[in-house]
């Protein structure tokens, strides 16, 4: 099992995606098939809520519906740990603490400029070369 915060753009994206394979669309269906089990805490949910909600995306309540619960119901709750690191985007830091509660977990993020250049964090394509590794 794979333990990873999703950042809220890979959701955005993977609901815009017109493309079934898109990376970010095989992140969400990994997450939903249980090759990721998601980290989250209250923070993390109210974000997701928050941004999946905004009119300019005209997103189907049930499919941000579908996505929270997921997380919500496959996932576990974490809590943040403390981290010095420094972030252009004061609201970014929770997905990077919480992603640190829980030992080989990753933050996944198509936004990998607004948080520290670690191993843990990294983009949805790398996520799915993580899973492939895992299945050899």
């Amino acid at each position: 099992m794979i333990y990873a915060v999703i950042d809220t753009n890979v959701f955005v994206s993977a609901l815009l995606s017109r493309y079934p394979d898109s990376v970010t669309v095989q992140v969400v269906n990994a997450l939903l098939k249980r090759g990721i089990c998601p980290l989250y805490n209250q923070e993390i949910i109210v974000e997701y809520q928050d941004v999946l909600h905004r009119p300019k995306f005209h997103f189907p309540d049930e499919a941000i519906d579908c996505i929270i619960n997921a997380v919500q119901d496959l996932g576990i709750s974490a809590e943040r740990i403390k981290s010095s690191e420094t972030f252009p985007d004061p609201k970014d830091i929770v997905f990077y603490e919480v992603a640190l509660s829980k030992d080989d977990a990753y933050l996944v993020t198509g936004n990998t400029k607004h948080f520290p250049k670690t191993p843990i964090v990294v983009t949805p394509g790398e996520m799915l070369e993580i899973l492939e590794s895992k299945k050899s």
